[in-house]
C-alpha cells in the first residue's frame, strides 16, 4: 500500500478526489482521522468529493441532490440515495495517508 497524500496535505472538513487503481476515492480528513469512501454518488452517479462535509455528522453530502452519506458506514442518511458506498481502509503512517481501497 502506498501513500497517496500527507495528512498535512488534506484541509480540514474539505473532501478532496484521488484515484486509487482507477478507482475514484472521496478523502475527507476531520481532525487526525481520516475517512475515504468511493467517490460516486449511488444516485446521482456524481462526484462525492465536490459535495459539502458536515463533521458534527461525519458526513459527506452530495452536491447534486443533497444526499449525505456516512463517512464511517458509507450509509446514506437521507434521500433520495438509498444505496450505501464503499468505505475503504485508512492509516496514516509517519504522516503520510495510506488507503486499502476495498473490492
Amino acid at each position: 500500500m502506498n501513500p497517496i497524500c500527507r495528512l498535512d496535505d488534506l484541509a480540514e472538513a474539505r473532501a478532496q478526489r484521488f484515484v486509487i487503481d482507477g478507482r475514484p476515492i472521496a478523502v475527507v480528513r476531520l481532525g487526525d482521522t481520516v475517512h475515504a469512501i468511493d467517490d460516486t454518488c449511488s444516485h446521482a452517479k456524481v462526484s462525492l468529493a465536490d459535495g459539502e462535509v458536515w463533521p458534527e455528522a461525519c458526513t459527506l453530502e452530495c452536491p447534486k441532490h443533497g444526499s449525505a452519506f456516512s463517512l464511517t458506514t458509507g450509509t446514506p442518511d437521507t434521500l433520495p440515495a438509498t444505496m450505501p458506498v464503499a468505505v475503504h481502509s485508512v492509516s496514516v503512517v509517519d504522516g503520510n495517508v495510506h488507503i486499502e481501497v476495498t473490492s
